[in-house]
């Protein structure tokens, strides 16, 4: 079993994993705004999710000698530890919860603000319960002051957003050469109407022979990436995304407690002689609980979406190819993220495995 053996290997590892876990949200968000269907794009990123696992769990996990208390991946899998196990599988329960909603989260606030409101809340709220499970080893005055700051990173973050909303309500409120308003309040679709069988360009997820090159941030731009995207944010709510980022946050916060709790076994759920679940076993148990849950809630949204997405169907998803290699790097780079930001972990600890996982902002 490969094990790091010192701090220094562990943060260069979890160094490697904030890459990984910095850009898979910017794949979803890419496809999102080229018009895939979410659906269709998560179930194609859970299908990689769990095999990025596996290919860590047979690699890393059956790598080397087992050691006393550390066995092998598969000696693992044939013990009684199921209350570890059941610890890991609910982290991978509100893992794949958080990330599905982070997806509908990136088309009503945007990339930036999703990630800096929703890690920032995991950092408040998660750090402060692994800080209570590992006994209070840290030095509570520093590192609650550093929570400090991401809490009022969550605060100012929800002030962006409320000005970014109203900012951009004003500008579609005003007359525009292309668009005129519709009887709604809402505003028509654009004259030059996007043929959805012409060749597709990709940099601007349109019609190349259609597509017109509106200057970012102005009413014309957003009206043409409304109309391209697959989940459609116009006449909304300014609080229905911070709701939604909000939860994900909620989410996200306590799947590194539980896989805390899976791996170290604060509570002595285990019997005695039983060892603890090593990194491999629970990274394992909580992406397949993760796959289940992820692939699950979306075949069910493909026949009753929200957030007033599209009906599909599973015949549809299967001849769904356009992007579909983007979502599938998408589950790779969470998959490996998430597991060697978890191997990182083990030697470096809960606390800095979470504040290194949450830098990728």
């Amino acid at each position: 079993m490969f094990i790091i053996e010192d701090k220094g290997g562990a943060i260069a590892i979890m160094c490697a994993s904030l890459i990984f876990l910095g850009t898979w949200p910017a794949v979803l968000t890419l496809l999102e705004r080229r018009g895939r269907l979410p659906q269709h794009t998560y179930l194609d990123y859970s299908i990689t999710n769990l095999l990025a696992t596996v290919l860590i769990a047979l690699a890393f996990g059956q790598l080397g000698e087992a050691r006393h208390n550390m066995p092998n991946f598969f000696s693992q899998l044939g013990q009684d530890n199921w209350p570890s196990v059941l610890f890991a599988m609910a982290g991978g329960v509100v893992l794949s919860i958080g990330n599905l909603s982070t997806q509908y989260a990136l088309a009503y606030l945007g990339l930036s603000l999703t990630e800096v409101i929703c890690s920032s809340m995991v950092v408040v709220i998660g750090t402060t319960l692994n800080y209570f499970l590992d006994k209070r080893i840290n030095r509570a005055e520093i590192l609650f002051t550093g929570v400090a700051c991401f809490l009022a990173a969550v605060i100012l973050g929800s002030a962006v957003h409320a000005s970014n909303a109203a900012d951009n309500e004003q500008k579609l409120s005003g007359p525009t050469n292309s668009y005129k308003l519709g009887k709604n309040g809402g505003r028509e679709t654009r004259k030059q109407v996007i043929d959805k069988d012409a060749p597709r360009d990709m940099e601007n997820g349109a019609s190349a022979d259609y597509a017109t090159k509106a200057e970012a941030g102005t009413a014309e731009y957003l009206i043409e990436l409304e109309e391209r995207r697959s989940i459609k944010v116009f006449g909304s709510s300014t609080y229905i995304g911070l709701g939604i980022v909000f939860f994900a946050g909620v989410c996200f916060s306590l799947f590194s407690p539980a896989f805390n709790l899976a791996t170290n076994d604060q509570w002595h759920t285990l019997n005695d002689g039983v060892p603890h679940l090593v990194v491999y076993t629970a990274f394992f148990y909580f992406s397949v609980s993760c796959f289940i849950i992820g692939i699950g809630l979306n075949f069910l949204f493909l026949y009753r979406p929200m957030a007033g997405v599209p009906k599909s169907s599973f015949k549809a998803y299967l001849n769904d190819w356009e992007g579909r290699q983007w979502a599938l790097l998408a589950g790779f780079l969470c998959g490996f993220g998430n597991g060697f930001q978890f191997m990182g972990g083990q030697a470096a600890g809960m606390l800095l495995l979470m504040l290194f996982r949450h830098c990728h902002l």
